[in-house]
């Protein structure tokens, strides 16, 4: 595991659920949400940092790749990291992966790439991502790989 790596823990409940008895797709988006938050909180200096200089980071796209079920009672590790920083945007990963035992273990539930920009809100447009900023998370950058289970 690297420290550029949030890993949230969250138990599938009833109110997850949708009529089919699995995990509605839209919980997927505030999972991942909460894998966001975690690594953020992990790393409170870049956010202060950037609030003070009126930036702040905006999502403009997200692709999920929904690829097995998550039911009531089900143990979920939430995996997000950032993948790739480039001049305006970055991409951040996500990938669900459930944990409980026996022989559905490690299966991956959910992947997604979402693209974020850096925002000036004095502005309202995208700032190039440099300085300080830049070599922040260049140094939290993990690859896909260190995503596996």
């Amino acid at each position: 595991m690297t420290a550029s790596l949030s890993r949230v823990q969250l138990r599938v409940r009833g109110f997850h659920l949708d009529g089919y008895g699995h995990v509605n797709n839209a919980r997927y988006l505030e999972f991942m949400e909460e894998g966001r938050w975690d690594f953020f909180d992990q790393h409170p200096a870049m956010i202060k940092q950037l609030h003070q200089a009126g930036r702040a980071f905006v999502v403009v796209n997200l692709n999920i790749d929904y690829l097995a079920a998550a039911g009531h009672g089900d143990d979920l590790e939430i995996m997000t990291g950032i993948v790739d920083i480039g001049q305006r945007s970055g991409v951040c990963h996500h990938r669900i992966v459930r944990k409980n035992g026996g022989r559905r273990d490690g299966t991956v539930i959910a992947r997604a790439d979402l693209t974020f920009v850096l925002l000036d809100m004095r502005a309202n447009k995208a700032a190039a991502i440099e300085g300080e900023v830049r070599e922040a998370l260049a140094g939290l950058t993990v690859t896909k790989e260190a995503f596996s289970p």
